[in-house]
């Protein structure tokens, strides 16, 4: 037992303690909103460039900023809100080359694996999307649960 500000309390926590504590973290996590919008994890480039100008804003006007700390800084800037691109410019290939393997699909008859379930059939129509699928006997299927494509 330890005594804080006159309160006696046991610093060690037993398994349940500590997975109830989580619990509530993670509920109250979970819960917490700001200005209408879910908090994040993690900071993007937004928040860089937020923090950027409070820097800026609140420096002292008799020690500024030094002139090569801040080009670095703005090299950093750009740096992420490139990758920020380049991420976003690699989802959208993904989803145009996943929807172009459907649409090449249409008319053939492809081999679809279930587990170790396998149906044949022709493919009579797709759906395009983040996850494309495609209508096999009177069911749809996603993409990645075909295994063959046959020609004729």
């Amino acid at each position: 037992m330890m005594e804080f500000n006159g309160i006696n309390y046991n610093p060690m926590m037993n398994l349940q303690e500590k997975l109830e504590t989580q619990m509530a973290v993670d509920a109250h996590n979970k819960a917490n909103v700001f200005e209408g919008r879910q908090i994040k994890n993690q900071l993007d480039k937004d928040d860089f460039l937020k923090l950027l100008i409070t820097q800026l804003s609140h420096q002292d006007p008799t020690q500024p900023m030094d002139n090569t700390e801040f080009v670095a800084q703005m090299a950093q800037f750009s740096s992420l809100e490139q990758m920020h691109n380049m991420s976003e410019g690699f989802t959208k290939m993904s989803a145009f080359m996943n929807n172009s393997e459907a649409v090449s699909t249409l008319g053939k008859t492809v081999e679809i694996e279930l587990g170790e379930d396998k149906i044949t059939g022709i493919v009579e129509s797709v759906t395009r999307g983040e996850v494309p699928q495609v209508l096999v006997n009177g069911n749809y299927y996603n993409l990645e649960h075909i295994n063959r494509v046959y020609g004729y």
